[in-house]
């Protein structure tokens, strides 16, 4: 049984009937938008108060080690930036000879059109990637890239990237409808 076959259709039914249906039309100003104070977002350089803000472009996404509890609310802009750096990104590089990337030097896309486009990209990358897997590959250890999951089996770094995807998606779908029906006055 190819299940590397079934975790690939199950993310891209989820990518094509869900998700990036949901981002079509997301603005500039719904990437920034902060539902509630405090959040972490994409800052530009120098305007962050977070404990760390990483980044090697013009803007920097915020957060903290260890994590707050409980952790401030994060901004579309921010979860964009999570899917392309730690998500996508760090696991082609790792794993299937993408560029090298990382929290601390990652240029992070300042419009919502160029973090959509990263994204678009980064997907079909991964995608190719874990469809071109072999039954061996799949069993195969992920090594050191993946830290204290070393040991683990590719397949279950697929499926992990899978719950992120739909898990971040979902927050972003969330902040999308909370960003559609706020209050557009006092």
């Amino acid at each position: 049984m190819d299940i590397t076959r079934f975790a690939t259709e199950q993310l891209t039914w989820h990518w094509n009937g869900q998700l990036r249906p949901r981002l079509d039309g997301l603005t500039d100003e719904e990437y920034s938008w902060e539902p509630v104070d405090g959040c972490w977002s994409l800052r530009q350089e120098g305007t962050t108060t977070a404990p760390i803000a990483a980044g090697s472009g013009t803007h920097r996404i915020e957060f903290a080690f260890p994590e707050p509890t409980p952790p401030p609310v994060t901004t579309i802009a921010w979860r964009l930036g999570h899917l392309l750096v730690g998500v996508y990104g760090a696991r082609l590089a790792s794993h299937f000879g993408g560029e090298p990337v990382d929290y601390r030097s990652y240029d992070y896309p300042v419009t919502a059109a160029d973090a959509l486009d990263r994204l678009d990209r980064m997907h079909a990358a991964w995608i190719s990637s874990i469809g071109a897997l072999t039954a061996e590959e799949q069993a195969t250890p992920v090594g050191p890239a993946e830290g204290p999951f070393a040991e683990s089996p590719m397949l279950a770094l697929v499926l992990h990237i899978n719950r992120e995807v739909i898990h971040h998606g979902a927050e972003i779908a969330l902040l999308r409808d909370l960003y559609a029906h706020r209050p557009l006055t006092g």
